[in-house]
């Protein structure tokens, strides 16, 4: 084992196609948490895991780089301002995001093998801005903005690699996200790359009907490093958003789909796509699509998924070297 120089995400995603990791929330569920393990018994308040049974968390991260992940997504998902709020937490955003943070550069630190990286994750604040609903859509826009800079400023001085901006489901709030995580650049007087993600249902279209043309236009030129798809569906109902984000032939594109379309049963979603059926889809995309230089997934996807993509992306590799 040997330890080899970490460049910038932005080269190496250049360099070859990167692995990110799969589901934290799904795998946390099959640990069967109590609401004696939340923080104040606020049971569902995943990212609190990271202080009452940081164990968990760190073995999930320790998992999947096993698998073969490059990069591993912190645990704050919900770990905005406003979502913090919701269970007493708002002001210790800063503070909370940075621990978040530092767990899992920690798990990182333990492979010395190839480059690991840590991302950022920032989801959504719950908020709907482009809405006229009267209490999704009525948040002030500087609220939204603040709430995401103070979780982005947080998450740089934890050491995080890249921020990624997820799971998306109104183009305004992603805006705000990406004001917010420049505004935080500024603060720390540290520049790192921005990711930003929508999440599109099996028609295309974001939760209030912006399709993926529309998103990508609208933040493309706002100083973001590459951009992507993840979460909702599965990889086959994203083909054709990927290949016209192909064709654009502009900004890295990051593909992480679920494990297939969710399937209700008994009032809990499941995700059914086998790992090598994923695999294959997802060696379909980087066989077609060049500009797809991020690979991973979102709900229901596990080790076992992420191994068989680490096994796609290794085969590539080999073959473009013959």
């Amino acid at each position: 084992m040997y330890l080899i120089e970490k460049i910038p995400l932005n080269d190496m995603m250049k360099q070859k196609i990167v692995l990110f990791d799969g589901a934290m929330g799904t795998e946390i569920q099959k640990l069967n948490p109590k609401p004696e393990d939340f923080p104040d018994n606020k049971e569902g308040f995943n990212d609190g895991l990271c202080f009452t049974r940081p164990e968990w968390i760190k073995n999930i991260h320790r998992q999947y780089l096993k698998a073969g992940a490059d990069c591993i997504e912190t645990n704050s998902f919900g770990s905005n301002k406003l979502k913090l709020e919701e269970y007493g937490y708002g002001d210790k955003t800063l503070e909370f995001n940075k621990k978040i943070a530092q767990l899992a550069v920690d798990v990182c630190k333990e492979f010395t093998d190839k480059p690991r990286y840590v991302i950022g994750s920032m989801g959504p604040t719950g908020f709907l801005p482009s809405s006229n609903d009267p209490s999704l859509g009525q948040k002030p826009l500087d609220e939204i903005r603040e709430a995401f800079e103070i979780q982005a400023e947080g998450l740089i001085l934890g050491g995080v690699d890249a921020l990624l901006i997820e799971t998306s489901q109104d183009i305004l709030e992603v805006k705000l996200a990406i004001e917010g995580c420049h505004n935080a650049f500024k603060k720390t007087g540290k520049k790192i790359p921005i990711i930003a993600n929508v999440t599109l249902d099996k028609y295309g279209k974001m939760l209030l009907g912006t399709n993926v043309q529309a998103a990508y236009t609208t933040v493309s030129n706002m100083g973001i490093d590459a951009f992507g798809l993840n979460c909702s569906t599965g990889p086959i109902e994203m083909t054709p958003s990927v290949q016209w984000l192909n064709e654009q032939n502009d900004l890295p594109i990051l593909v992480m789909p679920n494990a297939g379309m969710p399937e209700n049963q008994g009032g809990k979603a499941v995700y059914k796509m086998s790992p090598q059926e994923m695999a294959k889809v997802m060696s379909d995309f980087v066989s077609q699509y060049e500009n797809v230089r991020i690979i991973g997934g979102c709900c229901g996807t596990n080790q076992e998924h992420i191994a068989l993509l680490r096994k796609v992306i290794d085969e590539k590799e080999s073959e473009s070297k013959r």
